[in-house]
């Protein structure tokens, strides 16, 4: 086994694909492959599942991505120091972000880190929270934010924020069409899409309501930010989202926004990261400057109904 071996595998895992792996490596296909087979074989066991639909890892392939990330990260880290100084920001950092905050942080967590920290590569990843748990907790991000407050086996959290709900659409019946507000019984019934039973918002969403006893009435499970807020938009239905939601859509194909009161249904919001091997400078750099955006959001409120967990703070 060597580190030539295991910055294939990685890429291989990655891309999900032994042809996209190998047109980004500038290697031959049947030249990987070859090296594929013959670490299987000095490990002596199967490292990849191949299907029509692409490569995926298999459990003990799994185990030897964490560790082939691990020490290529390590290596990286180890030339720079020696060639730029202990300290040095630069190098690549993946970052998870739940889909709702991407609109929100992606453009200036990019930009900042550009303008501070030319030498620093950032790789986003956008998707739903419990996705994004899982490709950390594989080692294939290096910073993610997660809807929780507390460390877990393998994993730091910092809390960073609350953030309120809102319900978007029209829910007719007694709520005023001039209202900023909905007071969570006037939700009784009223049709809602909301993301898969497996999701942490639709946990929230059904925790609450069984506990102030009322009826939810959710006619459609749909893993799909825009899918929802289109359906919100078009009165056929409605759902409930941070405001970060709405943040790039245009006014006119905006729903209407009213905040989701008795009581007010928050979510806590962190910083997390695999606390398995100290931190590279690189990354402590990008959570720090992702801790001063988030600040400066808040504190411009150009991000409605969040509140700033006070450890957040820039320092």
């Amino acid at each position: 086994m060597d580190v030539r071996q295991l910055r294939y595998f990685v890429s291989i895992v990655d891309y999900g694909s032994l042809g996209k792996a190998a047109e980004k490596l500038f290697v031959a296909q049947p030249s990987l492959s070859q090296q594929m087979a013959r670490l299987e074989e000095e490990l002596g066991v199967s490292l990849l599942l191949r299907s029509n639909h692409g490569v995926t890892p298999t459990a003990e392939g799994d185990a030897l991505y964490r560790h082939a990330r691990l020490v290529l990260r390590q290596m990286e880290q180890l030339k720079q120091e020696v060639t730029k100084g202990a300290g040095s920001e630069s190098g690549t950092v993946a970052v998870g972000l739940p889909t709702t905050m991407a609109s929100v942080l992606a453009v200036p967590l990019f930009e900042r880190i550009q303008d501070r920290y030319p030498g620093i590569r950032l790789q986003f990843f956008e998707s739903m929270s419990g996705y994004l748990n899982e490709l950390l907790a594989n080692g294939r991000l290096d910073l993610a934010i997660l809807f929780r407050e507390s460390d877990t086996p393998g994993i730091s959290a910092l809390p960073v924020l609350d953030e309120t709900l809102y319900l978007l659409g029209e829910p007719g019946g007694a709520i005023s069409p001039r209202s900023t507000t909905c007071p969570l019984a006037k939700l009784a019934g009223v049709k809602l899409v909301a993301p898969g039973v497996s999701n942490g918002l639709r946990l929230l969403i059904e925790r609450t309501f069984s506990s102030e006893k009322v009826e939810l009435n959710i006619i459609a499970d749909i893993d799909s930010l825009p899918s929802m807020l289109l359906i919100a938009h078009s009165g056929r239905a409605c759902t409930i989202l941070p405001s970060s939601a709405l943040a790039q859509l245009d006014q006119t194909r905006m729903p209407k926004m009213r905040k989701i009161v008795d009581p007010v249904i928050r979510r806590p919001a962190s910083i997390c990261w695999p606390n398995g091997v100290p931190m590279h400078s690189a990354t402590v750099a990008v959570r720090q400057t992702l801790i001063e955006l988030i600040a400066e959001q808040v504190e411009c409120e150009t991000w409605q109904g969040v509140t700033l967990r006070k450890q957040a703070t820039p320092g």
